[in-house]
């Protein structure tokens, strides 16, 4: 347990109690300060305040009681991690394919976070008052390549927000089926459940939400396969899966959203494991220093490997 201590100034008059409090403890959502006035963890004059919208006058000086961080429900399990960029506030890793994010019903465990919880251990501040790395965005587990995770609240919240902006520099590597025409254009549809099966996404006419993918063709392989770059301008689940299927260039090896397509590839192509995706660029304003960060993975020997059996079409 640790506190810190926040006196009221002439100007902050008549401010809200959790406004003042995150202004003040920068590394602190609002949103976490909020629960620790309610909580009984914010006192004035040796009473605690539980009321988050007090308003304030000049030269009170509140206490904030910060509890320590508590252990996450994952355990921390010790997997090698292909780490691109490290400080105190986030982590860069360059995730493999088969590699799931986050511990769910049939993965219980060797996940992502498991391995950051064992790698990061005392690294990590607590977001949201609990030990656990803050996954701000996700890959299919058989997608490869880059993601950014906080370490910190604050990191957490800034990244968070960015991404909710789209104001996150994202590109893609996709193996297609076909070579899509006009070799260069953007995709905009909405997306959401398909009625016709509830665990997949689908462009739907009404409901769901827009989505935004620009693409260009980077290298054809004849008329049966492409390489083809993909930058989003929104972040919608499977969105460049489902975009990709319904412009009628499914990704190979893509076993939800390609099973109806109709390009012949070798049977070496159409064994494909995985959907042939590549998370290959990332970049962002660091959360702390506003530094533009930007990182580049190239493409895992599968995808270099399966470039090679499209070669000899």
């Amino acid at each position: 347990m640790t506190t810190e201590c926040v006196t009221v100034g002439e100007g902050e008059s008549g401010e809200r109690l959790d406004r003042l409090l995150a202004a003040r403890l920068g590394a602190l959502s609002r949103s976490r300060l909020k629960r620790l006035v309610e909580a009984g963890q914010v006192s004035l004059g040796g009473a605690a305040i539980t009321d988050p919208a007090m308003r304030v006058k000049p030269g009170q000086s509140f206490l904030v009681a910060l509890p320590a961080p508590v252990a996450d429900h994952p355990q921390p399990q010790a997997m090698a991690l292909p780490i691109t960029y490290e400080d105190e506030h986030l982590i860069v890793i360059d995730k493999p394919a088969g590699l799931v994010v986050h511990p769910a019903p049939g993965n219980p465990d060797r996940t992502l976070v498991n391995a950051l919880l064992a790698h990061c251990g005392d690294s990590l501040a607590g977001i949201g008052g609990v030990k656990r790395p803050g996954i701000v965005h996700r890959l299919d587990k058989d997608t490869s390549g880059l993601m950014v995770v906080a370490k910190t609240e604050l990191a957490h919240q800034k990244l968070s927000s960015a991404f909710a902006r789209h104001d996150i520099d994202r590109a893609y590597l996709a193996l297609v089926r076909g070579v899509p025409s006009p070799r260069q254009g953007t995709i905009a549809t909405r997306i959401g459940r398909s009625r016709a099966n509830r665990k997949k996404m689908a462009v739907v006419a009404t409901g769901g939400k827009e989505a935004i993918t620009r693409y260009r063709v980077l290298r054809s392989f004849g008329e049966k396969a492409a390489l083809v770059e993909c930058r989003l301008a929104t972040g919608r689940t499977h969105q460049i899966r489902v975009h990709l299927a319904a412009k009628h260039h499914p990704l190979i090896g893509d076993q939800v959203y390609g099973r109806a397509a109709g390009t012949a590839l070798p049977l070496a192509a159409r064994a494909f494991p995985r959907q042939a995706l590549h998370a290959q660029i990332i970049g962002f304003r660091h959360p702390a220093d506003g530094r533009q960060l930007r990182f580049s993975s190239e493409l895992p020997s599968d995808m270099l490997d399966l470039m090679k059996i499209l070669e000899s079409i």
